[in-house]
């Protein structure tokens, strides 16, 4: 049986850390519990030596602090003594600190939901309305779960996101050094034996030889426009009128994508909120403020005064007609029935899954466009190369 090394508390806060034989993790996990401690942390440990790439970022520091404290706070530990284990186990400084913090302003009499709220940059403002209806309905243990559950999904979803673009980023970059390479280094060498041929040379041979000539002595000016123009673009994209803009061209690009996304984060967020007791108008504002694409957010704001007006907001949703037939569909049958937040989180699943599939399909139609342009551009340089080659031989003597 594998040996399953741990991280558990005792009942007054003590960190203990061992090992235990078992089947499975849940085995391990029944096990440690059974000595009366609190299993933080279990893990299987790798064997050889394998370097281990740690990439740290703020949503997994999120997901690990709310699954602990979620544990913790369920064993019946208090929530000072809880976050005072959780500030001393904790493996990043940054949420270490944070966590401090939170312990010297509950100590000063601050609740929990508002001594997170002075971190805006660690939890969402989604995230601190879920803590304040936990606490006011006494009920922190069990928001505390759907909120794991929420950001393990959340986390889930990016990761495949981004995993699946990896293989396209990296056909673009080394697809870009290639014919970089061959424009400033290889087709050097071969203009100085075509020198003496002049206007000898094929058409598309000269304008090779003038492009690279060219990419050679102005290298430095064309850096310095890119790196003006990206600055422009990034500062204009932070603009209102700019970020819509551009949102709404990669809306036009990766409609059905983009799309899916949105859907499963609006339908996610709002379902959570609604399920942990937030009131409808306060989880549709931080539902919207989830949507990433300005194109899709701003329809959204008829939702809300819908709402507001007391229309619900299956038919303001369709008058926006920002979200898929299926999904819009969905949430009205959810709204009749009475069973809204658990129609959205349903819906989130099946678009979540939908958006996966979308994904292949995209990346799958991406790879061979870029693997075609990326050939067609080499191709172009290496049969201009061969027609000056072959066009040595036609020279007379």
């Amino acid at each position: 049986m594998p040996v399953y090394s741990y991280r558990s508390s005792t009942m007054d806060g003590t960190i203990v850390e061992g090992a235990v034989e078992a089947a499975d993790e849940k085995s391990a996990i029944e096990k440690i519990r059974e000595t009366g401690a609190i299993p933080l942390k279990v893990t299987i440990p790798k064997e050889g030596m394998k370097w281990r790439i740690r990439l740290k970022t703020s949503t997994g520091d999120l997901l690990t602090f709310t699954s602990e404290l979620s544990v913790l706070l369920g064993a019946g530990l208090p929530l000072d003594r809880s976050l005072n284990i959780l500030s001393e186990i904790s493996e990043n400084r940054q949420m270490k600190g944070v966590v401090r913090s939170i312990v010297e302003s509950i100590r000063e009499g601050v609740s929990f939901s508002e001594a997170i709220q002075r971190h805006p940059d660690t939890f969402p403002r989604f995230y601190v309305n879920m803590i304040r209806a936990g606490e006011a309905g006494g009920v922190l243990d069990v928001v505390l779960d759907k909120l794991n559950e929420f950001l393990e999904s959340t986390k889930e979803l990016k990761d495949h996101v981004v995993s699946a673009m990896i293989y396209p980023a990296i056909l673009i970059c080394t697809g870009g050094l290639s014919v970089l390479i061959l424009l400033t280094f290889v087709l050097p060498k071969f203009s100085v034996i075509f020198a003496e041929l002049g206007s000898s040379l094929p058409l598309p041979t000269q304008m090779l030889l003038s492009f690279s000539h060219t990419l050679q002595m102005t290298w430095w000016i064309l850096v310095l426009l890119l790196a003006a123009l990206g600055m422009y673009l990034r500062s204009y994209i932070r603009t209102d009128r700019g970020r819509y803009r551009w949102n709404a061209f990669q809306l036009r690009l990766m409609g059905d994508v983009i799309r899916k996304l949105e859907t499963a984060r609006f339908c996610r967020t709002l379902g959570t909120l609604l399920k942990s007791g937030v009131p409808l108008l306060q989880s549709l504002n931080n539902a919207k403020d989830v949507i990433g694409n300005q194109a899709v957010a701003l329809p959204i704001e008829t939702v809300l005064k819908g709402a507001k007006e007391g229309k619900g907001i299956s038919a303001p949703l369709s008058s926006a007609n920002v979200f898929p037939p299926l999904a819009l569909s969905m949430i009205r049958v959810g709204e009749e029935t009475g069973q809204l937040d658990a129609m959205l989180l349903k819906v989130a699943t099946a678009y979540e899954k939908s958006l996966k599939e979308a994904v292949r399909r995209f990346v799958s139609f991406l790879e061979p466009v870029v693997i075609l342009a990326m050939g067609l551009v080499i191709g172009f340089i290496i049969v201009s190369m061969l027609m000056a080659i072959f066009s040595i031989t036609d020279l007379p003597f």
